[in-house]
């Protein structure tokens, strides 16, 4: 097997539409505030001064990412591993990112490029109380462009299909594949873990 080189992909890939080249726009329009509104759920990519790149999942109430102006996002950091790669990625690298934005049954996703900085000013973090409980950072976003995707991926996958689901007892707990990777700590039932996480959001 060979890699494919750029002259390689130019003969297997036809040329992108003026459309889907236009339709990056530099900032957050209407129909792309109505949708971050719409979504519990997003992705976080950056990637670090080394080189590294990190892809990190973000979830909240629909519109949990609140949209400052067209050119500005604020995304508010809950509880998690405390790993913070992608702060540091920020903090550490150029700062800038993408995310990739879901809505529950609808198969096209919004995506947002730009730079991130990092607060914990006392007022932004008390505008942004969640599930009782403050957020322990806000990363704002400087908005480069933005672009729906279409819905290609989510129908191939079908995502949202009930008949997709799957049920969480094929695997394992998280708490024992944990333990079994790692030997530390002791194995949960995933009910227990789930009862922990609740009181964690």
């Amino acid at each position: 097997m060979t890699d494919l080189a750029d002259v390689d992909l130019a003969s297997i890939y036809p040329a992108p539409s003026l459309r889907v080249i236009a339709k990056a726009r530099p900032e957050i329009d209407a129909h792309a505030a109505k949708f971050i509104g719409l979504s519990p759920f997003c992705v976080l990519a950056t990637s670090g001064a080394d080189g590294s790149v990190d892809a990190s999942p973000r979830g909240g109430n629909p519109g949990f990412v609140h949209v400052s102006s067209p050119t500005q996002l604020q995304l508010p950091d809950r509880s998690g591993n405390n790993r913070i790669d992608s702060f540091r990625n920020i903090v550490e690298g150029s700062g800038k990112l993408q995310l990739i934005f879901f809505v529950p049954g609808i198969d096209e996703t919004l995506r947002v490029g730009g730079t991130g900085t990092l607060s914990a000013e006392p007022e932004l973090l008390a505008s942004m109380e969640e599930f009782g409980k403050l957020p322990r950072a806000v990363l704002s976003i400087a908005v480069r462009e933005a672009y729906f995707h279409c819905g290609k991926a989510l129908m191939r996958s079908k995502l949202w299909s009930p008949d997709s689901k799957v049920e969480r007892t094929v695997l394992p707990s998280i708490s024992q594949i944990i333990h079994e990777q790692t030997k530390l700590g002791e194995p949960e039932p995933q009910a227990a873990v789930e009862a922990r996480y609740r009181t964690q959001l």
